[in-house]
């Protein structure tokens, strides 16, 4: 911890004003901070003059129409809204007139300028009584009914300045009157409640001195040297981006302010979004004294050549068009430059076929040829009866499709929309139809990216579109939604209006959303149970797992009939201390080929980001590197139960994450075809994987089994919230830059209100139904 000094302690204040700060305290109970004196440091005491501070207003006794004595606060701002400009103002103002002379508060540099959120019960009172919807109920209550103060204590602003003449850091608290922030402009009118210097530490630095420092290092005469070396003449076309120097070695110490700036070259100096990081300018150490502005270091260590321009560095405005984005003919969907086709079976529900990426001159690539979600299990992990025996294989033994349920009586699906029927037959061998049973939807889904210049304040962010492909199935109490959300992808060149963005991320993500109500027991009175958690008088929900697998049958780039995929494993690895990692920072990402079945049998890592690589054995990107797809687990966890569970005998399969097989046509349900009362052990994929084939390059299937453990909550009841859980599959060396740069900015029409309050107008919503 760094060492701090008190510099200034309490300012003077006029008679009225103690009285008035007094009456505050008084009324509120808050005792005045408690520090323990410090000798004030020469250096400082003489750069510190008493602050001038003004009496706060007289307040104005109202009553109310129930004789409660009420008295219109002091300030409109509430105790945790955010500083305003005049509050920051104030607070600047204040700190700079603490300064002795001139040079002083010329020196002193704001690094950050924040509101001191008040102690809980001050806020407590705000809303009880001050500032609607006025909740008296969040006080406790107290004989002889609530008293109720004058007016709530005054907001203060704590400061982070810097001094540039004497390289010290110190904390300031302000005390703020809104009553005079407003008025009087340009005279400080708070109150320095403290202030204190930390010894040994450095403040953040900010774009004004980045700017400063880049003019600094390209003025230095051996830095232009350097760049002469590499062919780089116009030095408009340098970026020198200031880094903090961090802390290596003693070299690093605080005592001096340091940056370590880092070298790119741009090569067009008239177009201002080019990305004039896609060619750093290596080999060449700068550091700079950042409080004199000067540079103290300089070595051209290594003469390493400039990358060439790559023609796919920048990101560029493209055109936005309106409508909906997808097509339909029949089943098939064309959305972006992504394709797929929606099928529907009464034990997994929805399946998604033919997943392929459009891609100019390369034409169609498949990336899937079958996703759905083949089981779940949902294990109960309270020993007593009945409870020990819910271990129901909602897929396998009910059916996810069959209890799938119409989407006119509720569906989460917005913005333009396609409905899909669903249609299976009963056991009397009648076709029933599930009207309005899948839905696909295009949806906004927040930023996307964002990049500002901090040397031109030019700023460009774009917005995210998905297309979401779900159904939602109602299994005795709970409720499950299975969502495929398709995120955009590239679309260079194309006219159709049927387009609305050009170029996004084109990764595929698997949701399922958990809702419905809870499985209880019943208590005898007085009663509790440590395997559950008591809900209601008399009822208590059993702690549990749920329990699902997707089902992927991948083709990366495999044209039909090929078996060019293979699956490796990436886990991050921290290299040994050495020659290598002689600063002790040093890690790298470790691939693993996953050869056979029983190699393939895996479990999620977070502890080294663990993730598996579907690539195409056959296929490179523009680096050489094979194009692939990755699978990146989301939250998860394996079975509680112990080893020798009975419902374990039937669901093998849960005691891994990860399980990768050579595609069969027969081998689609991961606990065997029928689980329902299955007395044979493992049948399905754990004795599958028992014949141990290759899958050096084959035609890949992997089996993902994700898990949510429930510790049931009060809030779970009457209806429990819904919980999420998933997995990406995210391109990886698939295209050959990111797919995400040339989006182009959304249109709004903004309706500024008197309030100042933005509105955007609400597409109307378009439902097409099959």
């Amino acid at each position: 911890m760094a060492s701090t000094q008190e510099k200034a302690t309490h300012k003077n204040n006029t008679p009225s004003s103690s009285s008035s700060s007094a009456q505050v305290l008084q009324n509120w109970s808050l005792a005045a901070p408690s520090e323990d004196p410090i000798p004030k440091a020469a250096s400082m005491a003489a750069l510190i003059r008493p602050a001038e501070t003004i009496a706060d207003p007289p307040a104005t006794k109202t009553t109310t129409s129930k004789g409660i004595s009420i008295m219109p606060r002091a300030q409109t701002s509430h105790p945790l809204d955010p500083l305003s400009a005049a509050e920051i103002s104030v607070a600047v103002a204040t700190v700079r007139a603490a300064g002795a002379t001139p040079e002083v508060r010329d020196s002193m540099r704001f690094i950050e300028v924040v509101l001191v959120e008040p102690d809980k019960h001050v806020v407590a009172l705000a809303d009880a009584y001050f500032f609607p919807p006025f909740q008296p109920s969040l006080l406790p209550r107290t004989k002889g009914g609530p008293v109720i103060p004058s007016k709530l204590p005054p907001r203060k602003a704590r400061l982070v300045v810097y001094n540039k003449r004497s390289n010290e850091t110190s904390i300031w608290i302000v005390e703020l009157s809104e009553v005079h922030a407003a008025t009087r402009g340009g005279h400080h009118r708070g109150k320095v409640i403290s202030s204190k210097v930390v010894s040994n530490v450095q403040p953040p630095m900010d774009a004004m001195k980045y700017a400063e420092c880049e003019a600094v290092v390209k003025g230095f005469p051996p830095f232009r040297e350097a760049m002469k070396k590499r062919g780089i003449e116009d030095l408009d076309l340098v970026m020198v981006d200031p880094w903090c120097a961090g802390y290596h070695t003693n070299a690093d110490a605080p005592s001096r302010r340091l940056a370590k700036p880092l070298i790119f070259c741009r090569t067009e100096s008239d177009c201002p979004m080019e990305n004039g990081y896609a060619r750093p300018v290596e080999g060449i150490h700068v550091l700079v004294d950042m409080q004199n502005m000067v540079v103290i270091e300089f070595e051209d260590r290594k003469l390493v050549p400039l990358p060439p321009a790559d023609p796919l560095r920048n990101y560029t405005a493209g055109e936005t068009r309106g409508g909906p984005s997808f097509r339909i003919n029949g089943n098939f969907i064309a959305w972006q430059k992504w394709n797929f086709r929606i099928g529907f079976t009464p034990r997994e529900g929805l399946v998604i076929y033919s997943v392929a990426y459009i891609d100019g001159s390369c034409g169609r690539r498949p990336v899937a040829h079958r996703l759905s979600f083949v089981e779940m299990v949902v294990p109960y992990g309270d020993p007593n009866d009945p409870h020990y025996r819910k271990n129901t294989f909602d897929a396998g033994e009910d059916g996810l499709g069959k209890n799938a349920h119409s989407l006119k009586k509720g569906c989460d699906c917005l913005g333009y929309i396609k409905y899909f029927d669903a249609h299976f037959t009963n056991f009397t061998g009648g076709v029933e139809t599930i009207e309005n049973c899948v839905c696909l939807h295009e949806e906004d889904h927040g930023i996307l990216w964002k990049h500002q210049d901090w040397r031109t304040g030019l700023a460009e962010v774009r917005r995210s579109r998905r297309l979401t492909v779900s159904f939602i199935c109602t299994v005795a109490n709970y409720e499950y939604g299975f969502f495929w959300h398709f995120y955009q992808a590239s679309c260079r060149n194309i006219k159709s209006l049927l387009f609305k963005f050009q170029l996004q991320d084109g990764k595929i993500e698997a949701e399922v959303k958990l809702t419905g109500i809870l499985s209880l027991g019943a208590l005898q009175p007085g009663e509790t149970r440590k395997y559950g958690t008591t809900i209601a008088p008399g009822l208590y929900a059993p702690v549990h797992q749920h329990f699902f697998v997707a089902r992927m049958d991948m083709a990366v780039d495999c044209k039909p009939g090929e078996a060019f995929n293979q699956v490796v494993e990436v886990n991050l690895k921290v290299e040994e201390p050495g020659k290598n990692n002689v600063h002790n920072n040093a890690f790298y990402a470790e691939e693993e080929l996953l050869r056979s079945e029983l190699q393939a049998m895996r479990d999620c890592n977070p502890l080294t980001a663990r993730h598996w690589i579907v690539r195409n054995t056959r296929n490179v990107n523009r680096t050489g590197q094979l194009t692939g797809f990755k699978l990146v687990p989301g939250s998860n966890c394996l079975p509680l139960a112990g080893s020798e569970a009975k419902f374990l005998r039937r669901a093998a399969f849960l005691k891994h994450n990860l399980w990768v097989t050579p595609y069969a046509h027969d081998e689609m349900y991961p606990g065997g075809e029928f689980p329902n009362q299955n007395p044979r052990v493992g049948e399905g994929l754990a004795t599958w994987v028992k014949q141990n084939r290759s899958l050096e390059e084959a035609d890949v299937v992997l089996w993902y089994v994700f898990g949510v453990i429930h510790i049931p909550r009060l809030e779970d009841w009457p209806v429990m919230p819904v919980d999420r859980i998933g997995f990406m599959l995210m391109p990886h060396g698939f295209f050959n830059c990111s797919p995400a740069v040339d989006v182009p900015p959304s249109t709004t029409d903004l309706e500024v209100k008197d309030n100042d309050i933005a509105t955007k107008p609400i597409q109307n919503v378009i439902i097409a139904k099959l």
